[in-house]
């Protein structure tokens, strides 16, 4: 019997690797299957460490500039194979670094997220895998552009200042000080919204606001956010302002499409289970299992469990799945896929006893040992 393993991270008490190994103790108390154990994120938060801890990887740290200039300390990851960087935005320009009186949309900038990809670049990178969820920015990703060594100058000739403050500024767009090797670079987007740029469903009228906008300034904003797309269409030829993702990160996806080769936005899960091999795994697997820390009816909305579930049922894989905490409303998860779930939960217990990483990985491995005693 073949059976693989791809379960998310329980935050706060064990990562997708750990989770994924208790399950595999727990069916090696019952029978010699052959078990595949595999890194599972949706390419959001955690993304980085689920792909490092599960493909043989390492972390690097780096100083960057932070969403408002000041420098700090950035993670990302480097897989075994030497060639893949694994990024999250957020460690850059994200929202989590403010303050909520610090918010600045003018100011806000993605410089840091171009400096982690030149690193990363400097390190014999090629391939990347980026998380561009939760930024504290709205300036189209300028910033990072601007790392990357992309000009944007006003009309006397200088450079235009940080964040979005200047974007109605631009007059000229350079590449010369970008790096040739930049050509040789493929990029792999985490992106899960689909609004364009600008206008009503653009990136600052839905995301300015919890990012600092004021309600005054989203059409002022909004008309700079289109000036700049202008001048990219003159510039490169092209144009994504409308293009689904595009105003992901406060535009930052625009960038992307617009000024980098190689790119591709999609879903977060779907970039994951592609990165780890997760199809050709589950081709011909027996049983195949996920799970999460909760399962809820925003489970079978398309997080990665469900991702990982429609992935088997394509094979005929029974998908069984195991979460620290299951709702009422949870049913929905079978109907999406998963056969059947199950809370590793054993007793009446505090959330902070459960919670203990002991204490998960001991449920979850006898967990996972009777259900499999009944299924053999």
């Amino acid at each position: 019997m073949k059976v693989v393993i791809a379960i998310d991270s329980f935050k706060g008490c064990m990562n997708s690797m750990e989770a994924g190994n208790a399950a595999k103790a727990g069916i090696l108390k019952v029978c010699d299957a052959q078990i595949s154990v595999k890194p599972l994120a949706d390419g959001g938060e955690g993304t980085t460490e689920a792909l490092v801890e599960g493909m043989g990887g390492e972390y690097v740290f780096v100083e960057v500039t932070g969403p408002l200039g000041t420098k700090r300390r950035a993670r990302y990851g480097i897989l075994g194979d030497g060639r893949t960087a694994v990024m999250e935005m957020a460690e850059a320009a994200g929202i989590i670094l403010l303050k909520p009186e610090e918010l600045n949309p003018s100011r806000a900038t993605t410089y840091g997220v171009g400096e982690m990809i030149m690193d990363a670049v400097k390190r014999g990178c090629r391939e990347f895998i980026i998380g561009i969820g939760g930024s504290a920015t709205s300036e189209g990703g300028v910033g990072m552009l601007q790392a990357l060594g992309y000009e944007f100058k006003t009309e006397d000739g200088n450079p235009i200042r940080r964040g979005l403050q200047d974007l109605d500024r631009i007059m000229a767009i350079s590449k010369e000080n970008v790096p040739k090797v930049l050509k040789e670079c493929h990029f792999r987007v985490a992106c899960d919204v689909t609004n364009p740029l600008c206008g009503e469903n653009g990136a600052v009228y839905v995301y300015g606001p919890q990012k600092g906008v004021k309600e005054e300034e989203k059409p002022i904003f909004d008309g700079m956010m289109a000036h700049y797309a202008d001048k990219t269409q003159e510039y490169k030829g092209v144009d994504y302002r409308m293009a689904e993702g595009a105003g992901a990160a406060g535009g930052l996806g625009f960038a992307f499409l617009s000024y980098l080769p190689n790119v591709e936005l999609k879903s977060g899960i779907d970039i994951v289970l592609e990165a780890v091999g997760l199809e050709q795994e589950i081709r011909d697997a027996d049983i195949v299992i996920t799970g999460e820390g909760r399962l809820d009816s925003q489970t079978a909305m398309g997080k990665a469990t469900v991702g990982v579930a429609r992935l088997a049922k394509k094979y005929g894989a029974k998908v069984l799945a195991f979460a620290g905490g299951v709702t009422k409303d949870a049913g929905e998860c079978n109907e999406a896929g998963i056969d059947a779930f199950f809370p590793i939960v054993r007793g009446v217990t505090t959330l902070a006893e459960a919670m203990e990483p002991e204490n998960a990985r001991e449920n979850m491995a006898l967990s996972v040992e009777q259900v499999f005693r009944a299924i053999l």
